[in-house]
């Protein structure tokens, strides 16, 4: 008998398309197995809602499983450190070989990995790890990476149920009346029954919002489908609003984090989409098909920025560019931090911003930019300790994505536009009624118009008549904004004049930076030093767009 196949689940909480399982079908017998480890919980980038979310999305996979059909079939959860769930596993069945998805992590899962591939060598089990995303693992040249990407694209998805798969039986037993079960690996080293971990038994922190996504497939599916045939045509004038971004955007983000979907079969789900409104009026299928042109960019960039964080793990901790070490670190300011974590720095769409990212788990992308900018600028708060509080409120965290941007945001790539949100004049543009800060915000319901978006300018005749004093009932600025803006460019500016600075960016942007060519990427003028806008259209010889620019 064909020894056992193991099947370890990660972030690809999936069947469909999952390429480590068809290939694991085609060697014998398997078992699929997601470990919840205690060390990854622990970690200050997650959450309650991160655990609730796959737990759900894991649920209904078993679900799945148990009424497919198929004999033993099934996915197994274990609760334990991963060499300590593996070693055990071995000893019960006699793993015959490891399949799983690359993962761009955090530094913990970096480390457990490697640590895994040391363990099967040791153990010569072989350990078969296939791509996620579009993402090259051991890129030499970034100029090689768009076609990597587009041949994984439009590759074929792997099949459900893939040809010759056969479960193996689970070679322990649980308790009776225990459903569902977890198998937890306890000091003696082997796998004990009981119940699935909650939060609380992971050490997780609180933030669970209410009325976040729910995970699974069913629900992921639903939300491919309703953008793809309707809300698409809002996509474009309504992603930068925080009023009609939740329905406007695609709202996939977190079933892509978790690989609930691959993001294969986004793509190639939206290019048949395309194709398909392609044989109706013009004038009919204009507005999704302009939608889902711009979508499609997006899922470029969704690549483009964790294989940064692949190409270089440090990223996530330290500064891209070294030269913009020393700009912020020395004067952290925790008054300030505590302000914006507890959404009370008294600018209106800050605050909201917080207070529906508490309740939902997700912002649209322009706030999140202004989250970030706020910090960095006006509150002068270095990127790593506000990016670890923002991956806990984000259901959606991505490391590979969460770490450039806050980065860039933040100034410290060194190769990109100062971006800085002043969030009064983002809330004239994208909320001039103030109906998203008065939802969020309902103190400040009785305040008139004229002084809503700058509450702190009322004069105290209008802060008694509406019942809002600056200071007791809502909170002054922690510094004057407009002078703080002023302050914080005028330093980054002259920081990045210092000798040294230009060459180290120029490594920067060899290593990460854009490749030009793509319309709408952003263009820096040699000789003016400018940014602009590409119009011209790719190269005809080059398949697909031109690689995308660092910029989001």
């Amino acid at each position: 008998m064909q020894g056992v196949q193991l099947v370890w689940l990660k972030r690809d909480l999936r069947v469909h398309d999952h390429a480590p399982l068809a290939a694991a079908a085609r060697c014998g017998p398997v078992l699929l197995v997601h470990i919840v480890e205690p060390g990854l919980w622990q970690q200050p980038d997650m959450a309650t809602q991160h655990w609730a979310f796959m737990r759900e999305s894991l649920a209904e996979l078993q679900q799945q499983l148990q009424h497919s059909g198929l004999p033993h079939a099934g996915v197994h959860l274990i609760v334990g450190e991963t060499l300590a769930a593996l070693q055990a596993l071995h000893r019960s069945v006699g793993l015959a070989g490891l399949h799983a998805h690359e993962e761009t992590g955090n530094d913990w899962t970096d480390a457990r990995d490697r640590a895994v591939r040391r363990w099967a060598r040791l153990h010569g089990i072989p350990l078969h790890e296939q791509p996620q995303f579009g993402v090259v693992r051991g890129l030499r040249d970034r100029d090689q990476w768009l076609a990597a990407r587009q041949q994984r694209m439009r590759a074929p998805q792997a099949p459900w149920p893939p040809p010759g798969l056969c479960f193996a039986p689970w070679p322990l037993r649980a308790a009776p009346g225990l459903d569902p079960v977890a198998w937890w690996c306890r000091d003696d080293g082997n796998l004990h029954p009981g119940p699935w971990p909650d939060a609380s038994a992971l050490g997780l922190t609180q933030i669970d919002p209410p009325e976040r996504q729910r995970g699974g497939r069913q629900a992921a599916l639903a939300t491919l489908d309703s953008f793809l045939h309707q809300r698409a045509a809002h996509y474009r004038g309504g992603l930068s609003s925080p009023l009609t971004a939740p329905s406007a955007c695609s709202r996939l983000s977190p079933y892509l984090a978790y690989g609930v979907l691959s993001l294969r079969e986004v793509v190639q789900a939206t290019e048949r989409r395309l194709q398909e409104l392609s044989h109706l009026p013009a004038d009919q299928a204009r507005p999704l098909r302009s939608g889902l042109s711009a979508f499609m960019s997006r899922l470029y960039w969704h690549c483009h920025f964790i294989q940064k964080l692949e190409s270089e793990p440090q990223l996530q901790w330290r500064n891209l560019h070294r030269g913009y070490d020393g700009l912020r670190e020395p004067e952290w300011d925790e008054q300030r931090f505590a302000a914006l974590r507890d959404g009370r720095t008294g600018w209106p769409l800050v605050d909201a911003c917080v207070a529906m990212l508490r309740q939902t788990g997700w912002l649209n992308f322009r706030m999140r930019a202004m989250l970030v900018s706020v910090a960095a600028y006006p509150l002068w708060l270095h990127w790593r300790e506000v990016g670890l509080w923002l991956a806990q409120l984000f259901l959606d965290y991505e490391p590979g994505i969460h770490w450039p941007q806050m980065q860039m945001q933040s100034g410290t790539t060194g190769i990109n536009a100062t971006r800085v949100y002043n969030p009064v004049k983002q809330a004239m543009d994208h909320d001039p009624q103030g109906r998203f800060v008065r939802t969020w915000c309902p103190m400040l319901r009785q305040v008139p118009d004229s002084w809503l978006l700058e509450p702190w300018r009322m004069p105290p005749s209008v802060q008694r008549s509406c019942g809002v004093i600056v200071g007791r009932d809502w909170p002054a600025p922690p510094v004057e904004l407009q002078a703080a803006l002023q302050q914080a460019k005028a330093r980054l500016h002259a920081w990045r004049r210092q000798p040294g600075m230009q060459a180290e960016a120029r490594v920067v942007a060899q290593r990460h930076g854009s490749r030009r060519g793509m319309p709408g990427a952003r263009q820096r003028d040699p000789n003016t030093g400018l940014e602009t806008t590409a119009h011209r259209r790719p190269a005809a010889s080059r398949p697909g767009p031109r690689q995308l620019s660092f910029d989001w």
